[in-house]
């Protein structure tokens, strides 16, 4: 998950090739300079600049933008160099804004190579400065780590790189802005009407006065593109790999969108992201949503707290003159502070609905077009159910959403195979909602929840690829599991007691050991014939009753080994049942993807860490298509076996 850094936070840097973007709401300059142990810059060929771009190691714009780009290769930079510090400055002569606190505050996202991103940091607080030192690159014990730095500058990038030691500063800053006006031409200004791509995409989060739909990610889709499936391969002839996934990168879908027209935004179509097929554009494109809807609500929480910070500042700065604290002069300052921020706060209020409607439009057009695999249990797709004669790349487990637009739901998607286990907490503390309901009621609706997902899991999957195990020690589930043990798509009954724990977990722990074996001895094709080379679900219900200390170590195994040779859990539990066992089970529960049978917010994105609120699936009151796919599930099962 992204680190999100604040003034003096450090970072560890996991890769040594990075790039570092800066968006902004006004064009600016960018430079870096290389420090030795003291911080000090021992001359202009130290420095990176519009007029100078590359260094060893580090390269620059040429161009006073926006949105900037700054390559690092630290494995390049000079042994003498242990510091790397990233500037930034605003231009003279662009028409922009002469200092920062006229303007948004910056935001600086660390990532790697591949887009993936490290840290970020939002430069506020700045005000009178027109230069600023953003982030620290350093070599500590040979590894590198990142600072959030935000040090600013009233007297522009003069005054910075006298503050670096940089001899006659003025003189080379005055350079610096003279070859970005041999630029001036090709300045990306800040976007002002931003023109939606065919599928919204965001850059890294700004905030209040640009939307995160901005012109230079249409039709790139870099983000997104991460998302396109890698394979893995198990060996030998028992492979638990994705068949559908590719090495290399997928054509990018023709422009299919409506064009927009003046002050209207185009129409999404679903189906609008890079794929090799309709499936895998449209988990490319729900994930897009996903990251869209959070740097929105990234950038407009950043906005009003740059407000409101802003409001904080003019108003000390109104009450730090004794002759302002009273009289009209006093008044009339404290108003035109909060008339600024009621502005600021309108400004970026105004671009979080146009972004939230573009993202409704599209979440509109995607729900209904989704394979039945990320469909709703509503969709009436599901009433023409056929059993699938391949595997889905993906799985739906539920809805996420942000405060900012609660209707605006965007699809839980987990790939297939399944890379880790599954736990759905009984737990009455799991969540406020939970705390209101009866204990027996929570287990239940738990076990309901997990049966739905198990149900959904059998649907999705061809006949004989997937087998579902249940332990129930004390036969507390039997009316949740009705829909699993009357359609019979379980090879066996619940295992109860603890003979019947013993005797599952026994088979499957001796089915991980077969296989790891073979695939690592390259002999995968003398696998015993009568062993079930399917994908294992085992569903665990009211643990750690039934379980002794061998059960609880065979579990463990399951959960840390099993996903590799498709062995599965589904835990249905309450952390706190198993208290008595101490730190013993943290690394189980760790393993386990948590969700919950009632709404939580215990979910975190993975792009600016915002706090989601997870909706777990739901059937259709009255509905029957539960049974309905059980069925046809157990009868394609029982064909396929003649």
């Amino acid at each position: 998950m992204t680190a999100e850094l604040v003034r003096g936070q450090n970072h560890p840097l996991p890769h040594t090739r990075l790039e570092i973007r800066v968006t902004a709401g006004a064009p600016l300059l960018a430079c870096a300079t290389l420090g030795d142990a003291k911080g000090t810059v021992l001359g202009t060929e130290w420095i990176a600049h519009p007029g100078s771009p590359t260094l060893p190691g580090i390269e620059v714009s040429r161009q006073a933008a926006a949105g900037l780009r700054f390559h690092v290769d630290l494995e390049a930079v000079p042994e003498r160099a242990h510091l790397v510090h990233v500037l930034l400055a605003l231009p003279r002569g662009v028409g922009g804004p002469a200092h920062f606190g006229s303007t948004a505050a910056p935001y600086a996202a660390v990532t790697a190579t591949d887009g993936t991103e490290v840290a970020s940091f939002t430069l506020t607080g700045l005000d009178t400065e027109s230069a600023v030192v953003a982030l620290e690159l350093y070599r500590r014990q040979g590894a590198w780590k990142v600072r959030a730095v935000g040090q600013g500058y009233d007297g522009g990038l003069a005054e910075l790189f006298g503050d670096q030691g940089l001899p006659q500063p003025a003189v080379f800053a005055a350079t610096v802005h003279d070859a970005v006006a041999l630029h001036l031409a090709d300045a990306v200004q800040a976007p002002r009407a931003p023109e939606p791509p065919q599928v919204p995409n965001t850059p890294q989060s700004p905030p209040p006065a640009q939307s995160p739909h901005t012109p230079e990610r249409d039709g790139a889709r870099a983000v997104r593109d991460r998302a396109v499936p890698q394979p893995r391969t198990a060996g030998g002839a028992v492979d638990y790999t994705h068949p559908g996934r590719r090495t290399t990168a997928p054509p990018t879908p023709p422009p299919a969108a409506e064009p927009a027209g003046a002050g209207r935004p185009a129409r999404p179509v679903a189906g609008d992201a890079t794929g090799w097929s309709m499936e895998e554009r449209l988990y490319n494109q729900v994930w897009g949503m996903f990251e869209d809807l959070a740097r929105t609500a990234a950038a407009y929480r950043s906005a009003t707290d740059f407000a409101e910070s802003r409001l904080e500042q003019e108003l000390d700065r109104v009450l730090s003159d004794p002759h302002n604290r009273i009289g009209g002069a006093g008044d009339a300052a404290r108003e035109a502070a909060r008339a600024k921020h009621d502005q600021l706060a309108a400004q970026a209020r105004e671009v979080l609905d146009r972004d939230l409607a573009q993202l409704v439009a599209e979440s509109e057009v995607v729900e209904p077009a989704l394979p039945l695999a990320y469909a709703r249990w509503d969709s009436p797709g599901w009433q023409g159910y056929r059993v699938p004669m391949e595997i889905p790349m993906a799985l739906r487990l539920g809805d996420v959403h942000l405060p900012e637009r609660t209707e605006l739901r965007i699809p839980m998607l987990v790939r297939l195979p399944l890379e880790r286990g599954l736990w759905v907490d009984s737990g009455r503390t799991a969540s406020d909602e939970a705390l209101l309901m009866d204990g027996f009621q929570l287990r239940r609706l738990a076990m309901e929840t997990a049966v739905n997902h198990a149900a959904r899991l059998l649907a999705v999957y061809p006949p004989g690829e997937f087998t579902v195990h249940v332990i129930d020690p004390a036969g507390s589930a039997a009316a949740a599991l009705t829909p699993l043990t009357s359609t019979g798509v379980l090879d066996a009954a619940p295992a109860a007691g603890a003979a019947g724990v013993a005797a599952v977990l026994g088979a499957l722990t001796r089915r991980v050991d077969l296989v790891q074996m073979a695939v690592r001895g390259g002999a995968a094709s003398s696998l015993p014939p009568e062993l079930d080379t399917a994908e294992q679900l085992l569903i665990v219900n009211d643990f750690p009753h039934g379980f002794d200390d061998r059960a609880v170590t065979q579990l463990r195994y399951l959960a840390d080994e099993g996903p590799s040779v498709g062995v599965h859990l589904l835990m249905v539990a309450d952390r706190e049942d198993a208290s008595a066992y101490g730190p013993v089970l943290d690394p189980l529960w760790r393993s386990l993807l948590r969700l919950t049978p009632v709404p939580d917010n215990h979910l975190a994105d993975p792009w600016v860490g915002h706090v989601w609120t997870y909706e777990p699936p739901a059937l259709p009151p009255g509905s029957q298509v539960l049974l309905q796919v059980l069925g046809r599930v157990a009868a394609a099962r029982r064909e396929w076996r003649r």
